[in-house]
């Protein structure tokens, strides 16, 4: 059974710093991402990675924000620096066992399974 479990959210002072993780079980997964939604907002591609890799990050958080995947451990992790009152959001963890182009890492279309999510509040 696939399940996808976030932690590390919290509320941080903007230009603080902030470290999710997300611990998958089952199979090994060909990518996974992070995304976050605010309140009255569509979901957006934050960043993702390969199995082998290889990431992309959204233009709005990089230079910020960094993904990064622990296969043996199969736990997925986004280091965010500089946060900013527009990072708040709910954080979610994504994962495939598909193939993806690297384009279409950060569309939501592209992933099969999803987190519950962990809340990011970043106050000015």
């Amino acid at each position: 059974q696939v399940q996808l479990v976030e932690s590390g959210g919290g509320s941080v002072q903007a230009g603080g710093s902030l470290r999710l993780s997300c611990e998958a079980s089952g199979h090994t997964y060909s990518a996974m991402g992070w995304f976050r939604q605010a309140p009255g907002k569509e979901r957006e591609g934050v960043a993702g990675i390969f199995d082998d890799g290889r990431t992309r990050h959204a233009d709005s958080v990089k230079g910020r924000f960094t993904i990064s995947r622990d296969n043996a451990k199969k736990t997925l992790y986004l280091q965010m620096n500089s946060l900013k009152p527009e990072d708040t959001a709910m954080y979610y963890c994504a994962a495939t066992k598909g193939t993806r182009s690297w384009w279409s890492l950060l569309l939501p279309v592209s992933f099969d399974y999803w987190g519950q999510g962990t809340q990011v509040t970043v106050s000015s």
